[in-house]
């Protein structure tokens, strides 16, 4: 028997279209992502983009998930060991001062 782009593509957008609905219809389950509060970003960071400040608040949250990312823009020559450098230059752990790195500003 021969099968043509045709035949084929209408059974398997058939069996797409059931499995997305079906997929979603079980995952009605939101996903809640921690957030440090935009409080804690400077005054410079507060007037960027939504898309820079959720990033850098996401990042302050997260610093146990983004530690385990690799940062792949070449910026370990300056020091990088994660994805999580790109944000954060000096949590304040030792200092005592939280200081941003701009890398991931731009």
């Amino acid at each position: 028997m021969r099968y043509t782009v045709k035949r084929l593509f209408s059974p398997l957008a058939l069996i797409l279209l059931l499995l997305a609905g079906g997929l979603s219809a079980c995952g009605g389950s939101k996903v809640e992502l921690k957030m440090a509060p935009k409080s804690q970003l400077p005054p410079a960071l507060q007037q960027a983009p939504i898309n820079v400040r959720e990033a850098y608040r996401f990042a302050l949250a997260n610093k146990d998930i983004l530690e385990k990312i690799p940062c792949y823009c070449g910026c370990g020559g300056v020091g990088h060991q994660s994805n999580y450098n790109c944000y954060v230059q000096d949590d304040g752990s030792v200092s005592g001062q939280l200081v941003l790195d701009s890398h991931a500003y731009g």
